[in-house]
């Protein structure tokens, strides 16, 4: 090879570097303009060096070599702050640029360009990109909400509150977990309590379903209301009411 040959490699694998640098020296990173112009030009000297070197595929070789040799480089910019972890898009930015001298020095300036504007582009474009997705919110994972419904109701409408109300229930995004009643023979009344379990608000849904209810005539009274669990009280007269209905 040439010594102008090599100049020429040399200072095209100088001046790509120093452009993506460029960029990183702006935005005050790790690595600035004299990092990745240096990386670039070595690998292109190396490269070149291979070409030197007698015998076939010498600049794969070290060209292989450059590759990996460039991580070690790479992992000294990488920091662990606390959960957080800094400094990886640095070190992609110094395997290209190691890419582009790469290219330089065998003598492909018109891919070592294209390679160069390839990290530019990452950096520069794909930066606000990046930042906007990151703005985006995450959809929180939907938790369970656990739903408590009032109604007094006839005592002779009781059977037809219930089947109404499972009826509508079953027609929803709700699940029932219990059910259960008191009387209150002194007034003919029946307190009806029913316990509606769902991931997610639904409380639209659980408005349709008190509004259908309140439309029966023995209906009295109907409200609703979010709870943290079903009262032991009543998971144990729902319970005594399914063994009797079982019998």
């Amino acid at each position: 090879m040439h010594w102008m040959d090599f100049g020429i490699r040399m200072v095209a694998a100088l001046l790509l570097g120093g452009v993506i640098g460029l960029e990183r020296q702006w935005r005050q990173r790790m690595t600035g303009l004299r990092t990745n112009a240096l990386v670039a030009v070595g690998s292109a000297m190396f490269v070149m060096m291979g070409g030197l070197i007698a015998g076939d595929g010498s600049q794969g070789r070290v060209a292989a070599y450059v590759v990996s040799g460039i991580g070690f480089l790479g992992g000294g910019v990488i920091l662990k702050d606390g959960f957080n972890i800094r400094g990886l898009n640095t070190a992609a930015t110094l395997w290209c640029t190691a890419a582009v001298g790469t290219l330089a020095g065998l003598g492909r300036m018109e891919l070592a360009a294209m390679g160069a504007a390839g990290v530019l582009s990452a950096n520069l474009i794909l930066r606000p990109v990046a930042y906007l997705v990151n703005r985006t919110p995450v959809l929180k994972e939907e938790h369970e909400i656990l739903y408590r419904l009032r109604c007094t109701c006839r005592t002779a409408d009781e059977a037809n509150f219930r089947t109404i109300l499972i009826q509508n229930v079953g027609r929803s995004q709700l699940s029932l977990i219990a059910l259960q009643s008191v009387d209150d023979e002194l007034l003919a009344r029946v307190n009806v309590k029913a316990y509606l379990k769902t991931l997610g608000p639904k409380e639209q849904g659980l408005e349709q379903i008190v509004t259908r209810l309140s439309l029966e005539a023995g209906v009295s009274a109907i409200s609703w209301e979010v709870v943290a669990a079903v009262d032991a009280e009543d998971a144990t007269l729902s319970a005594s009411e399914e063994l009797i209905h079982e019998s």
